[in-house]
């Protein structure tokens, strides 16, 4: 599977992260396993991911040689998640992390020092290493099962968004104004720094430095994807557009609990930039098309316009988590209402956290019913067919639209 063969458009899948939502991702899989025939290899010539986008691109990559087989061992161990299968949950270790960060804020990091995080991911780690087979990514770039996968990290040195990628020969690095591209054998610690985060997670040392979620830095979340040779990608999100609609007219909304403003953060940190970087391939991709082919120069003549399939969910997830919140173990539980509150604070803080089977199943099925919704535009994505510029939900398109009117 060469970017030699420009025949037929390279095709890309891009997997943000957002930790327990990435189940959603997984559904919306599962669906597209059912639209190519049995025994069909991976239908994407480059994966890129982020965060838990990372952790399914790497098990895509590293099962390449039998799409189903792949997307199968993702929904048995989505399926299947429990929150000790990814952080420690015991009442020991919730009290110990509490004490600590009580203990360091009182007295300045002396004697006791200074936290980490606040969840130990050690149970991912382990989970990690036992059942995804990184020297078997080589394998399928050798036998054309797979261009290239990268994952997408953040430097605490450099403030760096950092994409280590392993791919075919002839794919070289890059670097561009805070994002650099590092190709090589992608192993444990590179996608253990991925997942990374902030201040819930521990940065992971990776070639002696620091990194954390790769989302933190990502401003263009769909560059390495495209740096690698895509000619259209499909994003698979995991963020919902709905509004919040608890302050009613008149009334003083209470003030927001620290959990709600870490929600937000976290909205911000996987989806934001993902939003703005479809505006910006939108803007490029109309310049080009505004300019006939044999009339582009410079700069223009060396650009190629990106087609993108954009998914994400179309319920609330937060309305999803808040219905499986006594899901959670009773230490996460209680140490996330402590900093979060109840409502909407909560959800949305959960919604990310709650690795449970109720949860992760129900953002399976609903993956797999939004994607079978445009079944027949995903399969012509899929193979190569003929698809629009953008395909994505009405409010996106919309938003984009509103470019031509400024």
């Amino acid at each position: 599977m060469s970017n030699a063969n420009k025949d037929k458009p390279v095709t890309g899948l891009v997997l943000p992260g957002g930790g327990a939502r990435g189940a959603f991702q997984v559904g919306v899989l599962k669906a597209m396993a059912e639209l190519v025939p049995k025994g069909t290899p991976n239908p994407f010539e480059v994966i890129s991911g982020t965060s838990a986008g990372a952790v399914n691109s790497i098990v895509l990559a590293s099962k390449a040689q039998r799409f189903r087989v792949a997307v199968a061992e993702l929904d048995r161990v989505w399926r299947n998640f429990r929150c000790e299968h990814v952080y420690r949950t015991d009442g020991w270790t919730m009290l110990k992390s509490s004490l600590h960060w009580l203990s360091s804020i009182v007295l300045g990091g002396f004697l006791v020092g200074t936290p980490k995080s606040l969840l130990d991911n050690a149970p991912l780690r382990a989970l990690l290493s036992r059942n995804v087979r990184f020297p078997r990514i080589q394998t399928a770039i050798e036998s054309g099962w797979l261009d290239a996968v990268a994952v997408t990290a953040a430097s605490y040195a450099t403030a760096r968004s950092t994409s280590f990628f392993q791919g075919s020969a002839g794919h070289k690095g890059w670097s561009r104004t805070r994002r650099i591209g590092i190709p090589g054998n992608l192993h444990l610690d590179h996608l253990m720094a991925s997942i990374a985060v902030p201040m819930i997670f521990p940065p992971q040392l990776v070639n002696g430095g620091y990194f954390g979620d790769g989302a933190m830095r990502q401003a263009t979340p769909l560059s390495p994807a495209v740096h690698l040779g895509a000619d259209r990608i499909l994003v698979i999100g995991v963020r919902d557009e709905t509004v919040d609609q608890s302050a009613e007219p008149g009334v003083v909304p209470e003030h927001p609990s620290f959990g709600q403003i870490a929600g937000y953060m976290l909205d911000t940190l996987f989806m934001d930039g993902l939003y703005s970087d479809l505006e910006r391939m939108n803007r490029i991709n109309q310049l080009i098309d505004s300019v006939p082919e044999g009339s582009r120069k410079g700069s223009l003549a060396r650009m190629r316009a990106i087609d993108t399939m954009l998914i994400v969910p179309s319920e609330d997830l937060r309305v999803i988590a808040h219905k499986h919140r006594k899901q959670l173990p009773f230490g996460v539980r209680s140490l996330l209402r402590g900093v979060s509150g109840k409502g909407s604070g909560e959800s949305r803080l959960v919604s990310y956290l709650l690795f449970e089977q109720a949860y992760t199943r129900e953002l399976i099925e609903l993956g797999y019913s939004d994607a079978m919704k445009v079944r027949d535009e995903l399969r012509e994505f899929i193979s190569g067919g003929d698809v629009p510029r953008l395909f994505a939900p009405s409010w996106i398109r919309k938003d984009l639209s509103a470019f031509h009117s400024d």
